[in-house]
This record gives C-alpha cells, sequence and structure tokens, in this order.
C-alpha cells in the first residue's frame, strides 16, 4: 500500500508509483502523465488519437535501470469507451484498444491526463470484443469515458495490433 493509495488527494503532489522495468527505459511518471524519453503519453494520443503506441528500448530486469541492447518494450494508450455498474455492483469499463491482443502487464494500468484524488476501486476492464476476456484492476473510482489509460508491454508492439477492427 502506498501513500496515494491511503490518502488519494496526495496524488496531486505525488506521482503514482510504477514498476520500472515493465515501462521502456527512460519511462518517468509525473503526477498525471508518463513521459518516456521525452514523449508525454498524454500529449501522443492528443496528437496520434487512441488506441496508441510508444516503443522504446526495455529495462534488463532487476538490474537496476540497465538498457537492454536487444528486446523492446511498448506503452500502449487507449481511451474509456463506456463505463456501466454490472448488477453486482462492480464498475465494468469497455477501452477502444484491443489490450488482449498484446502481453501486458495489466497490473500496471493507470489513469493519465487528469489527476483523481478518489480511492481506487477495482474495475473489470474488457480487454478485447472476441469472447469474454478481462481482468480486475485497481483504478480511481471517478473513472469516466473519454479517460486515458496508460499500460506497459513488453516487445515490440504495433498500433495495428491494438486497434479495433472496424465494422464495413
Amino acid at each position: 500500500m502506498t501513500l496515494t493509495d491511503i490518502l488519494p488527494s496526495m496524488r496531486r503532489v505525488i506521482a503514482e508509483p510504477f514498476t520500472v522495468d515493465s515501462w521502456p527505459a527512460r519511462t518517468r511518471a509525473t503526477v498525471d502523465d508518463i513521459v518516456i524519453g521525452g514523449v508525454s503519453l498524454v500529449r501522443l494520443a492528443g496528437i496520434c488519437e487512441t488506441p496508441c503506441v510508444h516503443t522504446g528500448a526495455a529495462l534488463i530486469p532487476r538490474s537496476g535501470g540497465r538498457v537492454s541492447p536487444v528486446d523492446d518494450a511498448t506503452a500502449i494508450v487507449v481511451s474509456v469507451r463506456t463505463v456501466s455498474r454490472h448488477a453486482s455492483g462492480a464498475t465494468v469499463v469497455q477501452v477502444d484498444g484491443r489490450l488482449g491482443s498484446a502481453p501486458v502487464v495489466i497490473g500496471e494500468l493507470r489513469l493519465i491526463g487528469r489527476i483523481s484524488t478518489v480511492h481506487d476501486t477495482a474495475v473489470v476492464v474488457g480487454l478485447d470484443d472476441e469472447g469474454p476476456s478481462v481482468a480486475v484492476v485497481e483504478l480511481p473510482a471517478d473513472l469516466r469515458v473519454g479517460d486515458l489509460l496508460a499500460v506497459p508491454c513488453p516487445g515490440d508492439v504495433t498500433v495495428g495490433r491494438v486497434r479495433r477492427h472496424q465494422a464495413r
């Protein structure tokens, strides 16, 4: 449990902690963004629309931040399409990307683009349109349509892999 879990109002001044090894090299968190090698994921989503991806060199796990000479890591940004309540009371979220198509580190999924000062709650996130592919993650209880979510993924993931196929 972190300070921002106990006191969500601290998110205004302290960035949410994250697992550095899961993200591309040169990743840093701000209170409302993830910045990779100087590239803001919020700005990237504004320019490229969502879903979008940013790929860079991976870090060697448990190496203290050494950059891998051969492996890549990707950050995926998606937008919240729907937020609903299941009959059980659970919050259910659908996003505009196919997160089930890549080996995302779902425990690192985080809100970017705004600061939420409400407590986190368990949220059921739909990972794909095909089948019952879902994950339960802790996200702010005030999640809303249009919010941006970022998640890391090992390897080089293309935007075509996570883009939802449009009906013709």
